[in-house]
């Protein structure tokens, strides 16, 4: 029997074990995709206790709390942070197979030296450690974010921020880790969303310029985007139900865009036509700007009307969609590659089923840029053992896993950087496996380029950081 997560966690094979202590293990990270709040780690924040640090916003556990029958005022509700973390603790101990059990016990054992298991049994002694670690000045967010090995940071931002952190954090010399701005326009598509016209509003007066029809739309983003970019911004990101397309003529999407406007409803067919005109237009952009564009698709969200009334949106009430037509997406890419403007191009599944349709229609826009339309790391849902061993393994079959970018994060918590190490361990085992199975040689210098490639080079070249 195997030590419990001992240093050859997950690695069963020789080449795995040597694969990832040799060339994997030591790597820094790059976190070219999250949700961390720069003014947290400009104001350098330091946490009160564990409960902070790993309930306050985590929708993965809030999931597994409700799983285990646990009230929501003991998730998120009015209970004490230490009522909170009992009930954690006394879930985890049920989450065998479940990535969050490996992923909580990465944490402690990197974080705070904690080697042992977390039930509700050892809930004290493991509270009263981690808040003892967390009051140190090497648990504030800066230095997690240092001793965690990583170089470059890309949050996620509207179009209407002012990305005042950013650039505080750029002009503070004392800490060198580069944290860049996203451009998430999330907001400016959704025309059908009650929100809609106060958000143009907004971004009207942001741009200083006056949004009245979807051309002057398409200029103030323009505007947006320089400023982005001036703050170093290279790295776009849309969430979308799936990547569609409906194109339609400038008479159509203005009238589309003027409902939207005027507060009046949208048909599904208009926000189809309107999001597939607003999706090839900034895609164009981000080509003409040398910018990376990332599609994340198949998400149902909001689900539990009454508990999204309560609490909002990501609290933990999203699911796949298995609807999303690929041909739609082989399409919307073939307009752009007709007057050859895709820009790179990362698409993001939630759905696992899409992984050999992606990994086709990539095949077919590949062009002058190694790997430059990419299959990104099994996300959300899919970003376990299990699911990250089949997306590797699909683009192994149907694409370049050599050119493949590697993982981000997707996270809203500065101890998910072991992330990194649990998808290179499933990585290092995968391609072990292959090695040990005489299915691929014992070429070193071939393995080397590829496992340090997939765990941090090859995104640091595709991103052009």
């Amino acid at each position: 029997m195997k030590q419990f997560m001992d240093q050859d966690f997950l690695l069963s094979t020789d080449s795995a074990k040597s694969l990832y202590h040799t060339y994997a293990k030591n790597m820094p990270i790059v976190d070219y995709h999250c949700h961390i709040n720069p003014q947290e780690i400009f104001e350098d924040r330091k946490f009160d206790n564990i409960t902070q640090v790993w309930l306050g916003g985590d929708h993965y556990k809030w999931r597994q709390m409700r799983s285990n029958g646990v009230d929501e005022k003991y998730i998120t509700g009015d209970a004490s942070d230490r009522e909170k973390f009992q009930k954690w603790a006394e879930t985890l101990s049920k989450l065998i197979g479940n990535p969050l059990y490996h992923w909580s016990h990465l944490e402690l054992q990197r974080y705070f030296g904690y080697t042992g298991y977390l039930n509700g049994d050892t809930a004290e002694e493991v509270w009263n450690l981690c808040n003892e670690k967390l009051h140190e000045a090497s648990m504030s967010a800066r230095n997690i974010i240092k001793q965690s090995n990583v170089t470059l940071i890309c949050t996620t931002d509207d179009p209407a921020d002012s990305l005042e952190w950013h650039q505080k954090i750029a002009a503070d010399t004392s800490f060198d880790v580069k944290v860049l701005p996203a451009w998430r326009p999330d907001k400016a598509m959704n025309v059908e969303k009650p929100d809609f016209a106060s958000y143009i509003g907004k971004l009207s007066e942001v741009s200083g310029m006056e949004i009245k029809d979807f051309s002057s739309l398409k200029a103030a983003l323009k505007n947006r985007m320089e400023f982005f970019k001036n703050q170093g911004c290279s790295v776009s990101d849309h969430a979308l139900e799936y990547v569609m397309y409906v194109p339609a003529d400038d008479a159509e999407l203005e009238a589309i865009f003027a409902k939207g406007l005027a507060g009046k409803a949208i048909f599904k067919e208009e926000e189809l036509k309107f999001k597939t005109a607003f999706m090839l237009f900034v895609a164009k952009e981000y080509n003409r700007m040398g910018w990376v564009m990332q599609l994340h698709y198949g998400c149902k969200r909001d689900n539990n009307a009454m508990m999204f009334e309560k609490l909002g949106a990501d609290t933990g009430f999203d699911c796949i969609n298995n609807y999303a037509p690929s041909a739609q997406m082989a399409d919307f890419l073939n307009a752009l590659s007709a007057t050859n403007e895709i820009p790179k191009t990362i698409l993001y599944s939630l759905n696992p089923n899409d992984n050999a349709s992606i990994g086709t229609i990539l095949g077919c826009f590949q062009s002058e840029y190694p790997g430059k339309i990419q299959q990104g790391s099994a996300w959300w849902f899919n970003d376990h053992k299990v699911g990250m061993t089949e997306q590797m393994t699909s683009l192994a079959n149907l694409g370049c896993l050599g050119n493949f970018i590697g993982m981000l994060t997707d996270s809203r918590s500065f101890l998910s950087y072991t992330r990194h190490e649990y998808f290179r361990r499933i990585l290092c085992e995968l391609i072990g496996g292959w090695v040990d199975n005489g299915e691929y040689p014992d070429d070193q210098k071939a393995l080397k380029e590829i496992i340090e490639g997939i765990s941090y080079n090859n995104a640091i070249k595709y991103f052009n950081f």
